[in-house]
Parts: C-alpha cells; structure tokens; sequence
C-alpha cells in the first residue's frame, strides 16, 4: 500500500478504524524496509546478481523468516548467504541485519516494564498474544535475570570515589516473615545515595552488621567522624558503631515525637508539636537544651512513660545542636525523612508484590529496582551549601588541631 492508496483507505473506513489501518500501512514499510536492508547486505557480501563478486559467499535462495517490530512477530522472507570453506564445503552465513531485526531486546524490556507497571506473568501473553517468549515460565525467567542485574546495579556502586558525611538506616517491612534494612549516604556535596540493603525476619544487631559489613568492604569510610541519624533502634546503633567507634549519633527527632504522642492525650499533642518544631529549628546547644528543659517540664507531670522515653532518648537527640552548624541543615539531618520519603516511592512499586517469597531472592530483586527507582528522583539536600561547616565540627580532635593521625580500623 502506498501512500495515496492509504489516504483513500482511511477515508473509507470509520474513525474507530483508521488507527489500526495506519498502523498495518506502518507494519508493511518496516516490513519492506527489513527485506531491503537484508537485500543490500546480500548484495555487499555476493555482490550484483547480474555480475556475482569472486568472494567465497555466494546466493543461497531464501526462506521464510521472522523478525520483531514493537515486541511483536512479523513473517518476512529473508535472502539466504552460504559460504565456501577451504576444505570444499559450505555453511550458512547468519545475516547481521536479520539478527538485529530478530533480536528480542525490545520485547524484553517491554515485558519487563510490563511486569514492574503490575501485571502478573500469566498476563503477560494476554496483552502481548502476537509476541514470542511470553509464556509464564519465560517471563518469570526473563524478570529473574533483569532483578539480579538491578541488585548487581545497587550493591556494584563504587563507594571508595566519593567523600562520605552522613549515614542514616532504617527499616522497611516487607511481609511478616522479612525486614529490610536500607542504608542510605549523605557526600560532602549533600548529594543523596542509596548505598545498599540487607534482609533479615527484623531490625536485628546481625542484620544491621551484615549491611554494615558490606558497605565499609565496598569503600564507604570517613575522613572525620560519621554523622548518623537512627530511629532509636539498639541494633542500628550497635552496628554503626561497631565500624565507627567515634560517630556522632543523631537520634531522629520524628520518630521521638511519634513515639510520646502515642502515649500522650490528644490534648497534649499540641503543645508537644510546638516543642518539637521549635527543637527542629533554633540553633546551638543553648538553645535546644531550654527546648530540651520545656519538654522535660510538659511531660513528667503528666505522664511517666512519655518522660521516660525522651529522657531515654538522652543527648542523642541534641547531637546535630551540639556540633552548632546552620540550622539550614536541620530539616534533613534531625530525621530520618530523607530515606523515609524514599521509602513512601518503594513501597508504590512493592504494593503490586502480593506475596514475598523468603526461599528465594524475589524480595532484593523488587527491593533493588524499587530503591533505584526511588533514587532518580533523589535531589541534594535542603543548605547543602553548608555542608562544609558541617565537615569542621566532625573534624577529631587531633585533626582539628592538625596532629597526623591514622584512619580508623573498620571491623568487617
């Protein structure tokens, strides 16, 4: 069909027609343009029919054949090329053109999307009926291989290039059988990272350790001491300083409020709201002890276990006011926010999971896609123009007075 042959035929077929009529038009063009390059190909091997080069490839008929355009099958005829070997003999040389218009990458990739918007491997067929490789067990194998080069991507990251400042852990729950724990970096820049994750049945000191383990192996270390920002779990804690002896732990202001609103009377929930904002915002440790002192004043007259548990909490929620940096840099560095709101992007994909599979890997294939997703919309962090003077107050003491000293020694 021919462009005039098409104009007359959309005229004489109805609006809900005419797409599925271009887009056949569109089929037959590719169609002919494959059977050209092929026949262009042949010729540079062959050379002319009319004058046949002295090359050893000749002219072997042609076959049918099938090739794939937008992930589905289309029959063409495709020329065959047989070559003469030193011996006398012959064999069929496999078109480049041909291999390329078979190659079923883009069907891949289609099906791979497909399965990460949430559809389901037994629908795969139904919405791709015309294309090769879709049947269940092929798409569950196809999916296989495209998580384990998402969890390779993830854990293959070069630690060792960038200049480390933060580290915040936390935890996401994936069914009632697995846990994982997710380590996210802060650089010198404030540029985001998603470093590496771990699982486990719980937050656990073993877990938290594996993961630890394996980013300091990767290359994830600091000049100065670390700055890390916890939930409040031991284990979390435990592990980080297990490999940063000295760290400046920072215990997560959100979380803290979380856990004494849910002991507290909704109406104190207020005035415990208006402490925690001020803490969140004034700067120096001046300032956020008097915030510190109030807090202290509203709870322990009211209520016994939400003063134990700020009292709990310590100095460790003082920790960033402590080292005096620009409260711009408080919105990220009080809470674990920053890993949490990429929690909120991973479990938009994992909501399609309806069941993780412990026994195999399926819960670090969807996590490691999940997590990678939710990184490209990573952006750096609110006063990353202050991250220097946050870099100074981590400096050690010895560094700080320009005393050499050697790096720490990590545990693995």
């Amino acid at each position: 069909m021919n462009e005039a042959n098409l104009l007359e035929s959309l005229g004489q077929v109805s609006a809900s027609e005419t797409g599925q009529v271009f887009r056949d038009f569109l089929r037959g063009h590719v169609r002919e343009m494959i059977c050209e390059v092929m026949a262009a190909e042949v010729t540079e091997l062959c050379g002319p029919k009319h004058d046949p080069s002295p090359s050893d490839h000749y002219r072997a008929g042609s076959s049918s054949g099938r090739v794939l355009y937008e992930g589905e099958r289309e029959d063409v005829v495709r020329p065959r090329v047989r070559q003469k070997s030193v011996d006398g003999s012959s064999h069929e040389v496999e078109l480049t053109t041909y291999r390329v218009a078979k190659d079923p990458q883009q069907l891949q990739a289609q099906i791979v999307q497909a399965i990460v918007s949430g559809v389901s491997a037994r629908s795969v067929e139904d919405i791709k009926p015309n294309s090769p490789g879709v049947k269940r067990s092929n798409v569950s194998r196809l999916w296989q291989e495209a998580g384990s080069k998402f969890v390779e991507e993830l854990r293959g990251k070069d630690l060792k290039a960038t200049k480390w400042c933060v580290l915040m852990l936390d935890g996401i729950h994936l069914s009632k059988d697995q846990t994982a724990v997710v380590a996210l970096g802060i650089d010198s820049e404030g540029r985001k990272q998603v470093l590496d994750f771990a699982l486990g049945s719980s937050e656990s000191l073993e877990v938290s350790r594996e993961l630890m383990s394996r980013i300091v192996r990767r290359g994830f270390t600091c000049e100065h001491r670390l700055y890390a920002v916890l939930d409040g779990s031991d284990a979390l804690r435990g592990a980080v300083v297990e490999f940063f002896a000295d760290a400046v732990i920072q215990r997560c202001l959100v979380h803290k409020e979380r856990n004494i609103k849910g002991k507290l009377s909704k109406r104190h929930w207020g005035e415990l709201s208006r402490l925690f904002t001020r803490l969140r915002s004034v700067q120096g440790i001046e300032a956020a002890e008097e915030v510190f002192g109030e807090l202290k004043s509203l709870l322990e007259p009211i209520n016994a276990e939400a003063y134990r548990s700020l009292h709990e909490a310590g100095g460790d929620l003082l920790a960033l006011h402590r080292l005096n940096v620009p409260n711009t840099l408080h919105r990220t560095l009080l809470s674990t926010n920053a890993i949490e709101n990429s929690f909120l992007n991973t479990r938009r994909k994992l909501g399609r999971v309806t069941r993780f599979r412990a026994e195999t890997d399926q819960a670090a294939r969807w996590l490691s896609y999940a997590l990678l997703e939710a990184e490209k919309g990573f952006r750096r962090i609110s006063g990353h123009s202050k991250m220097p003077l946050l870099i100074a107050a981590l400096q050690r003491p010895e560094q700080a007075s320009g005393e050499s000293t050697s790096p720490p020694i990590f545990i693995a």
